[in-house]
């Protein structure tokens, strides 16, 4: 059974302005690292940010381990949102905090403000969040505010906020944008290998081909709004990529 299936979804981000999802359906399994490429303006972040309802679609239907998400009140997309661990092209960390209270706050949904706030996590998070920083390779790292580390460093702590969740999806938003390439791969690598050893499903939107060919197994190219193409990651021929990026703006 699929863990996420996308049903003709379209979106908007005004009631009378231009659809940026335009009848997208797919479907994620089990064992998918799925890449989402495709020009500047395609709709690759809007696709990844309506699964959790980060942007709300206007029409379509959406599936998270059977549940309808479009369907669910604020308090139940709340918990849904547990269930799915987000990496952010930006990192999206308290760059006051400290590395490890960063990695912490992805219990956020299971705590509460109150204890967050007072750091009053149970041994067993505190725990956990040390083996996840030490696989990042940041056990060292752990008392460090985050504006003291490296972009490839933030991103690592990104993806150990996320997994912090254990997510039984995870979304990755452009995670290599602000990186170098060197750097791009490394996380990339990571990505694929804690995500394949947790048993998560990936969704990524990515801007760099080659990296989405050797990580990932399946890609969805769109092409503004619509889905051109949806399948395994050896299928894609220069023919279609070259169909799929004929709008590009160089």
């Amino acid at each position: 059974m699929a863990v996420l299936e996308v049903r003709d979804l379209c979106a908007r981000y005004s009631a009378s302005g231009p659809e940026i999802l335009k009848s997208v359906s797919f479907s994620v399994e089990a064992d998918d690292f799925f890449a989402v490429i495709g020009p500047s303006g395609a709709g690759k972040s809007t696709l990844i940010r309506c699964i959790n309802r980060l942007v709300e679609p206007s029409s379509g239907e959406i599936r998270f381990l059977d549940q309808e998400v479009t369907a669910l009140s604020v308090r139940q997309l709340r918990r849904l949102r547990r269930d799915i661990g987000m990496i952010f092209q930006e990192f999206n960390l308290i760059n006051r905090m400290s590395v490890m209270d960063n990695v912490l706050s992805g219990r956020l949904g299971y705590t509460g403000n109150l204890r967050t706030l007072f750091r009053a996590f149970p041994r067993t998070d505190i725990q956990h969040a040390l083996e996840l920083l030490d696989h990042v390779g940041l056990i060292e790292h752990v008392d460090k505010r985050a504006d003291e580390l490296s972009g490839g460093q933030r991103q690592r702590v990104g993806i150990a906020r996320a997994l912090m969740q254990n997510p039984k999806l995870l979304l990755v938003d452009e995670p290599t944008s602000a990186l170098d390439p060197k750097i791009s791969r490394e996380v990339m690598g990571l990505i694929k290998q804690m995500a394949k050893e947790l048993k998560v499903p990936c969704l990524c939107n990515i801007h760099d081909v080659e990296l989405a060919r050797e990580f990932c197994n399946k890609m969805i190219g769109m092409q503004d709004g619509v889905k051109m193409f949806d399948g395994p990651t050896e299928d894609m021929d220069q023919a279609k990529l070259d169909e799929i990026y004929a709008m590009e703006v160089l």
